[in-house]
């Protein structure tokens, strides 16, 4: 199960051996409502000063608890909803709430008690799974490349590129003979988010309605394409907070959408120039695939096929979600879940912490 963005709880069933069985089932996100969204984002700004992983001083604590309630009603309605029982279910994947990302400090922290998932769900929990990555001195992210690999074994496309656009956007670049590159490409939906939150009354564009409205202003994109961090070799990953849109202040709304959006897309077709060889289709998940100016922008940019999750019979909503049940299994078989060309680990390195079920 997912909370990585602030949209909501993604949770997915999959049977799995963590390997190349990849079977999947029913999924089902749980929108957060407007009191926990804000409970977070002021977590977020808190999380800013951190400098252990595990400090939790102001609210973390506080919400790192309700966080993992949350998670622990979620997986309780996704039960009844598909009539499934605990009993059934070997083990949750348990990604948390990221709020501070700095591996160049070999900092990451994901709010999130497994203990307290285990005991309230009476279901083994794997979580904190980046933390050993970093600890290495790797990114620690991105995590979902391995399960790419195995979504993509029937796929005759190669090399092919999953794209996932959240908050940040990563890409995962697989080889002909199913080699892993992978790393953050630059932002994704979180600076259009807030720059929505901030002057409009919704905190989100979309179907990319505002951007398709407004113009790009080419002097301002040109600025935030100038952040070093693209001409940085892979791997390499970056916190939400990364980036700053304060030179668009002055642009009306949809100025500013359709530069941000834009901004995406550019950093995301960029990104060929840092594989072996670029990629012939690009598969769309997450968030950013709903958004049709970006998707159109990509497709102008790339000049090659870009489609969304669903056309090659995927859910764009569900696979991170899916993803950690996919991790946390092999946790469980002591895979490796972080490789050389996916984080920077030194060697492919197995992580998560398992909490047995009281």
């Amino acid at each position: 199960m997912s909370g990585t963005s602030l949209d909501g709880i993604d949770v997915a069933w999959l049977r799995t051996d963590g390997e190349d069985v990849v079977e999947r089932g029913p999924a089902a996100t749980y929108p957060y409502r407007p009191d926990q969204q804000a409970l977070l984002q002021d977590a977020l700004r808190q999380a800013k000063v951190l400098e252990q992983r595990d400090a939790r001083p102001g609210i973390l604590a506080a919400v790192e608890r309700e966080l993992t309630l949350w998670h622990a009603d979620a997986v309780g309605r996704f039960l009844a909803e598909t009539g499934m029982k605990a009993s059934a279910i070997d083990v949750i994947g348990f990604h948390g709430q990221t709020v501070i990302h700095r591996p160049e400090r070999r900092l990451t922290v994901q709010l999130g008690l497994g203990e307290l998932l285990a005991s309230r769900t009476g279901i083994p929990v794997v979580y904190d799974l980046r933390a050993a990555d970093v600890a290495a001195g790797g990114q620690g992210a991105p995590l979902v490349p391995v399960y790419h690999r195995a979504l993509a074994s029937n796929l005759n496309e190669r090399p092919v590129a999953f794209v996932n656009i959240g908050g940040v956007a990563n890409m995962t670049w697989i080889g002909q003979e199913g080699e892993l590159v992978a790393f953050d490409t630059g932002p994704g939906n979180a600076l259009i988010n807030d720059w929505c939150e901030r002057h409009t009354d919704v905190s989100f564009d979309r179907d990319g309605v505002l951007a398709s409205r407004g113009h790009v202003a080419a002097d301002a994109l040109r600025q935030l394409l100038k952040n070093n961090f693209f001409a940085t070799a892979a791997p390499k990953s970056l916190d939400r907070n990364a980036f700053d849109s304060s030179l668009l202040d002055g642009l009306s709304p949809e100025d500013g959408a359709a530069t941000l959006t834009r901004f995406t897309a550019a950093t995301i077709a960029g990104s060929a120039k840092l594989v072996p060889d670029a990629p012939r289709l690009y598969i769309i998940c997450g968030g950013g695939r709903l958004n049709s100016t970006l998707m159109q922008d990509l497709r102008n940019l790339l000049q090659v096929d870009v489609i969304v999750a669903e056309d090659v019979g995927f859910n764009g909503d569900s696979m991170e979600a899916e993803a950690w049940a996919y991790l946390a299994v092999r946790c469980l078989r002591g895979l490796p879940i972080t490789f050389p060309g996916t984080t920077g680990a030194p060697r492919p390195l197995p992580a998560g912490v398992l909490a047995k079920a009281e």
